[in-house]
């Protein structure tokens, strides 16, 4: 992989070929790159493996075993910018599925803790409208949703 611009490292305690391996099964324009396995200078087992490399939609990722130390949390996440109701339906179940969890406003939450923001196109502009009231209603629309049902958004912002 490339060394130019920036590359988000994610911390797994162990798993992380397993983890690296899913990533590029569930988005489409993925590819899995390099796998680094410890040596027998450890501190790891001879074998097991240390990094694994992967790229998302020309994001570069490398999931490191890192051990129990630390943990995924809210505070950082990824969007997703969804073309239609259908991509943000595939999203939501391939993220959701084997541990993974439904969280609030269209986050989710895959079975490692890695959050997810699954956004149809054209959603943010129906909580941006310059109509405040518009907005007001798309928005307590989304308050109430765990997936984003866009037609249903748009039919609150309409007053619908």
């Amino acid at each position: 992989m490339a060394t130019k611009g920036f590359t988000t490292c994610l911390w797994f305690d162990g798993r992380v070929e397993e983890a690296a391996n899913y990533y590029v099964s569930v988005f489409k324009d993925s590819k899995l790159g390099g796998i680094a396995r410890y040596t027998e200078a450890g501190p790891g087992p001879a074998g097991s493996v240390i990094t694994a490399e992967f790229e998302i939609n020309g994001q570069k990722f490398v999931a490191l075993n890192g051990g129990p130390e630390f943990s995924f949390t809210e505070a950082i996440s990824f969007q997703i910018f969804c073309d239609d109701q259908d991509e943000v339906d595939y999203y939501w179940d391939a993220l959701t599925a084997d541990g993974g969890q439904e969280v609030q406003c269209g986050w989710v939450k895959d079975k490692y803790g890695v959050s997810w923001q699954v956004i149809p196109s054209g959603f943010v502009e129906l909580v941006q409208d310059p109509d405040p009231e518009k907005a007001k209603r798309a928005t307590e629309a989304m308050m109430s949703m765990k997936k984003l049902d866009l037609a249903a958004v748009r039919r609150a912002h309409a007053g619908e």
